[in-house]
């Protein structure tokens, strides 16, 4: 009993990070957050709402400056006002703004931003059982391996949710008459929306797939749709 005490008090820890986390996010969200009401928008949403056969698709506006879409583990888009400010300024189209919303909508739709928060919580509980274990046996190395560890499983499952969401996104946007086009055009000038240098860092390192490999992802997709329709 003693022996599976850790493993036992390591999951009731993630248990406990989960609600803890989950309950953090939405509060924060519901703090800095408003409804996204814009004309210029409509069209899009609602093209995109009639796709899934919904009355409509609510977005909020999550107010921070970094350029970026999330979707809460409660179901809610946000897109944020740096990214709303860019699309204000023309640097951004409503159609590729409508590609982060529709991605945000997969991550939603195949349950990956519940997920997310159920693995973060889950790799804080495997991270700890790593470095106790480990720590037997390489007591100054243990701990770093096992962050290591973690942080790699973290982001290979994380580059996976990102090709599917892409993948979501590009059917519904074909669907609702928009196309994959903005998807790809907004990928192209991301980096320099974000101020990324995530084109110099290895591709196993990042929580998101490399620019290049999302869009050549994307464009098979289009080539196979293209050839299916006759």
């Amino acid at each position: 009993m003693i022996r599976v005490l850790p493993i036992l008090l390591a999951v009731a820890y993630a248990l406990a990070m989960y609600r803890f986390s989950a309950w953090r996010t939405a509060r924060e969200l519901d703090a800095r957050s408003t409804p996204l009401v814009d004309p210029a928008l409509k069209d899009m949403s609602d093209r995109m709402a009639k796709a899934l056969d919904l009355p409509r698709i609510k977005v909020h506006i999550y107010e921070i400056d970094p350029v970026n879409g999330l979707a809460a583990p409660d179901g809610r888009i946000f897109i944020t006002r740096g990214f709303y400010n860019r699309f204000r300024a023309g640097e951004v189209t409503a159609e590729e703004l409508a590609s982060v919303i529709a991605h945000e909508l997969g991550h939603v739709a195949l349950g990956h931003s519940r997920r997310r928060m159920i693995d973060f919580s889950g790799q804080n509980a495997m991270r700890t059982v790593l470095a106790m274990v480990l720590g037997r046996f390489i007591p100054f190395a243990g701990v770093w391996i096992a962050n290591m560890l973690t942080t790699l499983l973290a982001a290979r499952l994380s580059r996976g949710d990102e090709y599917e969401a892409d993948a979501y996104a590009a059917a519904l946007l074909t669907k609702a008459g928009i196309g994959v086009g903005p998807q790809i055009s907004l990928f192209e000038k991301l980096e320099g929306l974000t101020q990324s240098n995530h084109g110099t860092a290895p591709a196993w390192l990042l929580s998101h797939p490399k620019t290049a490999e999302r869009i050549a992802a994307l464009r098979k997709l289009e080539a196979r749709w293209d050839k299916a329709d006759p």
